[in-house]
């Protein structure tokens, strides 16, 4: 309608496939509010194509797409962000950055939109420098990590003096870029109170809101194993995640490296499979040269299947942020999960009770073994966790 508020959605990657939390997150968001008060507008990049084949999907979320050509594919996209080091930017923010981008967003912000929504703290990169000011439209900044926390803890990883050094000054940058960038929002809306907390903390924003994580019951339905008389030990271990993020391959490295070792000592017949899309090709090759018994499905269309047909859902993260919408599904589904704090950081849950939690090799490794052995005593820890998430 004419008389609609106008809505601009700024974000800076395409949404479709919904293939990771964020753009889970995002697009639900957005359906949520397609047909309501707003007049919406989804800016994005995207490739030649994109759009028409995501047509249907696109439309349940906004009333008008418009979009700037990708830059960031394949070679280029490595490159573009290599040519990124030496700006005074994140190399995330700075590598989402183009002339057509730039040129798409301005255009946008001329018409004027009534209310801008910054999808990700890197949409702000799009944004000309005035923007923020008294006489602006009114802003909602959307974030889904902390982002300085995660390139903090990048710091602590790190495999070599230099791949530390690199992650500091990007620390230092994008520490810097999210003081700034918050402080020019009117409102911050977190993905939990506690990433609320953080920004408060350490930024002290004008005004924030928290919308908690959440599964779609329906979608992700409970189906727990019937337990054979006796129960007999599982063997199978799941972990789903984009495999192009650096926080799940930094899991897969130190799971594979530090924990598969402990299991396979006891468990000799344990398997894991990792579901994600991009998985780096040395991670592939190091499992075949070890003769692992880890699967690597890259991208699939429906994780559904491989989580209902596993034994336990590891979350061996060391590094992430986020919604951990991973947590949730496969709660939703039955799965029993063990996990990291950080891989549960920011959720009400509570150890032993809706999952098991493992922050040292040895416990990590114990604990799913716990699972392994014991399929009555995963029965009843999914139970108490789909209670909690239903």
């Amino acid at each position: 309608m004419a008389d609609q508020p106008r809505l601009l959605f700024i974000s800076p990657v395409f949404l479709f496939p919904t293939d990771t939390g964020g753009r889970i997150r995002t697009t639900n968001v957005l359906r949520g509010m397609k047909g309501g008060r707003f007049h919406i507008t989804l800016a994005s990049p995207a490739t030649p194509g994109q759009a028409s084949r995501h047509q249907a999907e696109i439309d349940a979320v906004c009333d008008r797409f418009v979009s700037w050509p990708d830059h960031k594919i394949g070679v280029r996209s490595k490159l573009w962000s290599i040519a990124a080091l030496p700006s005074a930017l994140p190399v995330s923010v700075a590598s989402d950055r183009s002339g057509a981008a730039l040129r798409t967003v301005a255009r946008l912000l001329a018409e004027p939109p009534d209310l801008v929504v910054a999808d990700f703290i890197h949409a702000a990169g799009l944004l000309p420098k005035g923007f923020g000011t008294a006489q602006g439209p009114a802003s909602v900044m959307f974030t889904h990590n902390v982002e300085a926390e995660i390139f903090q803890r990048h710091v602590q990883y790190a495999r070599s003096p230099l791949m530390r050094l690199l992650w500091q000054d990007q620390y230092r940058k994008m520490l810097r870029f999210e003081g700034e960038t918050l402080q020019r929002f009117d409102t911050v809306i977190a993905v939990s109170d506690r990433d609320l907390q953080q920004f408060q903390a350490r930024h002290a924003i004008r005004q924030g809101a928290a919308i908690p994580t959440a599964v779609d019951l329906d979608y992700f339905a409970y189906t727990p194993k019937p337990l054979a008389e006796p129960p007999r030990p599982g063997t199978g271990l799941v972990f789903t995640g984009s495999m192009d993020w650096r926080a799940n391959i930094d899991a897969m490295e130190y799971f594979i490296a530090e924990i598969w070792p402990l299991i396979a000592a006891a468990r000799p017949d344990a398997t894991l499979t990792v579901v994600g899309r991009k998985v780096p090709e040395q991670l592939v090759a190091r499992t075949r040269s070890q003769a692992l018994p880890i699967r690597f499905t890259g991208f699939v269309p429906d994780v559904r299947p491989y989580v209902q047909a596993a034994d336990a859902y590891i979350i061996p993260l060391r590094v992430g942020g986020g919604t951990r919408i991973k947590v949730y599904e496969a709660m939703a589904m039955g799965c029993p999960v063990v996990s990291t704090s950080i891989g549960v950081e920011g959720l009400p849950v509570e150890d032993n009770e809706h999952y098991l939690c493992a922050d040292t090799p040895e416990r990590f490794a114990g604990r799913t073994l716990e699972l392994l052995a014991a399929p009555a005593r995963g029965q009843a820890l999914a139970e108490h966790a789909y209670r909690f998430v239903s």
